[in-house]
């Protein structure tokens, strides 16, 4: 398999497939467990905004959101083992039964805690069936990185309470996230794999007057696909001066938690998120 432009393997094809099929197959045996370990901490979140904000509904937009993993484990409490059992288990469907299955499993096991969720990515056959399956309520398809959002996205990221993604930063830069920042200036939490910087955008985001601040802890994403990807990312984490013994030595790549808070009280926000359970990190 090719290597992306920062040393990782592409798994661009299996997230422009018309249903998940090809992304819960791939990733399955590399054990990526990003929005597993997410998930907690984003319905945390939730909770801390919900409470402060005095916001019954808060409106959670998922970067990068391919398929509606993060929203499908909020919305139906399940788990990722689950997804992938259920995604193997209808591998002989079609689109349209794989979906009607998916809305049943969303309408039997949705925790209805009001959450109004909206996917962006650049892949419209994944947010086609993000949005299909009811995982999310609103898809916008764009790519923030090169253009300015249009008048119709903008007035859904005007609704914007919090922005949540699972890997996408790195890929997807300060530009992203200033232009959705400047709508609502929303809550973020993101999962930022440690061979990247976040840096950059706390500093553009901190022109909007947000803090920033990491949550304590290191977060499994996957096993690496082959030796070659391990020793290229292994040889980013020099040069960018991150240790990797212990951690993606050992053959798994790892992320931080970073949370942003325009008006200050980052740190209060991470020090809650901090009080959660600690996770496992082997």
């Amino acid at each position: 398999m090719p290597f992306d432009s920062t040393g990782k393997i592409s798994f661009d094809h299996i997230y422009t497939e018309p249903d998940p099929r090809a992304f819960f197959g791939t990733l399955r045996p590399l054990d990526y467990d990003i929005p597993q370990q997410a998930k907690a901490y984003f319905a945390k979140l939730i909770d801390e905004y919900r409470a402060e904000a005095d916001v019954k509904v808060p409106t959670v937009l998922d970067l990068g959101c391919s398929y509606g993993v993060n929203a499908a484990l909020h919305r139906c409490d399940i788990s990722m083992d689950r997804l992938y059992d259920h995604y193997r288990d209808g591998e002989s469907l079609s689109r349209d039964e794989l979906i009607a299955r998916d809305r049943r499993m969303v309408e039997k096991l949705a925790v209805g805690d009001g959450v109004r969720f909206i996917g962006l990515d650049a892949s419209a056959p994944a947010l086609d069936y993000a949005l299909a399956a009811g995982f999310i309520d609103d898809a916008i398809h764009a790519d923030l990185e090169s253009e300015d959002p249009t008048a119709e996205q903008r007035a859904l990221l005007a609704d914007v309470d919090i922005v949540i993604s699972t890997g996408c930063v790195g890929y997807v830069t300060e530009k992203t996230l200033v232009r959705i920042a400047r709508e609502n200036r929303p809550w973020m939490a993101h999962f930022v794999l440690r061979m990247f910087s976040y840096g950059p955008v706390a500093e553009s985001l901190a022109e909007f007057e947000y803090e920033t601040t990491g949550v304590d802890g290191l977060f499994r994403q996957r096993r690496f696909a082959s030796a070659g990807e391990q020793s290229q990312i292994l040889d980013n984490l020099s040069v960018a001066g991150v240790d990797p013994r212990g951690l993606e030595a050992d053959g798994r790549l790892y992320a931080r938690l970073f949370v942003s808070r325009p008006n200050g009280a980052a740190g209060e926000l991470a020090s809650a998120l901090n009080a959660l359970p600690l996770r496992d990190q082997g």
